[in-house]
């Protein structure tokens, strides 16, 4: 569905817009792939790897989500967006509120506005599994945003566009992630662990790019697409990164849980599992769409909770080093 189409990936510098380049690229004949980023060093970087001349369906966009104008110029043509631009440290959300706002919130209406005028056919964004039961500003920031792009269908109207929300675990290989955190520590001969019984969901970068390449095409537009992906508890974590090192317990920091979740009991009501993923229908009174249903949906039992503690796929201290190449 990709070949001869304009898509957009806000937030393309980062690490999973730079895989997702890759992928479509290696996999795909785009008319146009526009890379849409803030930060002009990174695209000069991203240049040099995925060149003008060497790939000459893509193109760099200086822009941020938050200006509405660069939007509605960005986006016209544009026939599909996936839109992995946010800020997601979450200490840095605690210390600079009013900025995550208006990134992961207004960017998100932002967004939303500027696709629907300009007939954009379908916007996928990422979420997180930190917006589910959120304890932090950044999960609300994200809970607030899938919301917005979830009735975002309620005001395209003629238009037709359709908006859907991906949300999955931590990632592999990100530059957010615990593991280079632990490799670094690695050196000192002690890894701090915040609480031994800590779990987490894991996905590799290739494996979230994949999901929502698929999701963009299967989606209808208000539905909550959720993988099926492993959980790890953080000490066999720290054992596949650094085996001969001692662990300091140090606690929980602020706005973090002992364990996440991405589907809550309350979203249960709305889910229909399949064999490698979950759909959260949304709540709209005219949503009345049998595709899932009639792909082989079924619906969740009474009270189902999809948390990283509960999860019944479990990632290996041998499986973590063979997805992060640690040896």
């Amino acid at each position: 569905m990709l070949n001869g189409k304009s898509i957009l990936i806000t937030g393309g510098t980062g690490s999973f817009g730079k895989k997702c380049t890759e992928i479509i690229l290696k996999r795909y004949k785009p008319e146009k792939l526009i890379i849409f980023s803030r930060d002009e060093l990174k695209q000069f970087e991203m240049a040099q790897v995925f060149s003008e001349k060497e790939y000459p369906c893509i193109r760099y966009f200086i822009g941020d989500v938050r200006d509405k104008d660069r939007l509605y110029r960005v986006f016209d043509g544009v026939d599909y967006v996936i839109h992995a631009a946010a800020l997601k440290q979450i200490p840095a959300a605690e210390r600079n509120p009013f900025e995550v706002i208006n990134t992961n919130i207004v960017g998100a209406e932002n967004i939303i506005n500027a696709a629907i005028d300009r007939e954009v056919k379908k916007v996928i964004a990422l979420s997180t599994d930190k917006a589910a039961n959120p304890i932090n500003l950044y999960g609300a920031t994200k809970l607030c945003s899938d919301k917005l792009f979830i009735s975002g269908n309620s005001y395209s109207g003629w238009h037709g566009s359709r908006f859907s929300v991906v949300r999955y675990g931590n990632v592999i290989g990100s530059r957010g992630s615990v593991i280079p955190f632990f490799t670094k520590m690695k050196e000192t001969g002690t890894i701090p662990i915040t609480d031994p019984g800590m779990t987490r969901f894991w996905i590799t970068l290739e494996q979230g790019v994949e999901f929502v390449i698929k999701c963009l095409d299967m989606c209808v537009g208000g539905e909550l697409l959720v993988p099926k992906i492993p959980s790890m508890n953080i000490m066999d974590l720290a054992k596949a990164i650094a085996p001969d090192c001692e662990y300091q317990t140090i606690g929980i920091r602020p706005g973090e849980k002992l364990h996440e979740e991405m589907i809550t009991v309350d979203d249960s009501r709305h889910t229909l599992e399949f064999d490698e993923y979950y759909v959260v229908e949304p709540e709209f009174d005219w949503w009345i769409n049998e595709r899932h249903r009639s792909d082989g949906g079924k619906a969740v039992k009474e009270g189902f909770r999809y948390a990283s503690n509960l999860n019944d796929k479990w990632l290996t201290i041998e499986e973590l080093r063979s997805l992060a190449n640690i040896t």
